[in-house]
């Protein structure tokens, strides 16, 4: 279901000194930390990876085409609690900041990014549940980068078979990336929280199939 322009609320994130400064990506991933899940999984937080993020945020929050999808859940059809966008060709991206964000990705990792999709955390109360990316129904390993945007969420990934979840505090401009088998054998959520927050984006690169 299309959102129109008039049932987006009014959002607005406080911006710090930092937003000031010209959006750029750090090419050298300085400020990555690995964590390695298991053997065969891991995930990365690069801290800070995306300066002058309240711009891009801005932009993003205006020019994406947002839809408020719906899914099953067991025997019924929920709203998602938060709104998407999705663009299969990356080059229908919103704004351009993002292609450069999926070529530098895709030059760091080895992968290539021809796709994405936007999501939308109005406020502390949207989420979204416990689950795998759809790429890992395809393909054994992958890497897949998300780029948060505005305000600060925590990041959550726990084994599927169940077992204690890893928290990462994600804030805007920082990079987290999930690679190996986590699609597979792991399992990643954005909670609701009771601590009120404003709004937040995250931007979800797809993998392209490997030969």
């Amino acid at each position: 279901m299309t959102v129109s322009d008039d049932a987006i609320p009014a959002l607005a994130v406080q911006g710090d000194l930092f937003d000031a400064v010209e959006s750029a990506v750090d090419e050298g991933f300085t400020t990555a930390e690995r964590i390695e899940l298991d053997g065969t999984s891991w995930i990365e937080h690069v801290h800070g990876w995306l300066s002058g993020s309240q711009q891009v945020f801005d932009d993003v929050l205006a020019a994406a085409g947002w839809e408020h999808r719906s899914r099953w859940m067991y025997s019924q059809k929920v709203i998602e609690p938060r709104l998407t966008a999705e663009y299969p060709d990356v080059d229908d991206a919103p704004l351009p900041m993002l292609r450069t964000v999926a070529a530098t990705l895709g030059s760091h990792y080895g992968a290539s990014y021809r796709s994405l999709w936007i999501n939308l955390y109005r406020t502390h109360r949207d989420s979204t549940s416990w689950h795998g990316d759809t790429v890992g129904k395809t393909q054994e390993t992958s890497i897949v980068p998300v780029l948060s945007l505005g305000a600060t969420r925590r990041f959550l990934i726990k084994p599927a078979e169940g077992g204690r979840s890893t928290s990462l505090t994600v804030v805007s401009g920082d990079l987290v990336v999930m690679g190996g088998r986590a699609q597979r054998d792991w399992r990643h959520s954005v909670p609701k929280q009771s601590t009120p927050a404003g709004p937040r984006i995250s931007v979800n690169f797809a993998p392209e199939p490997t030969p």
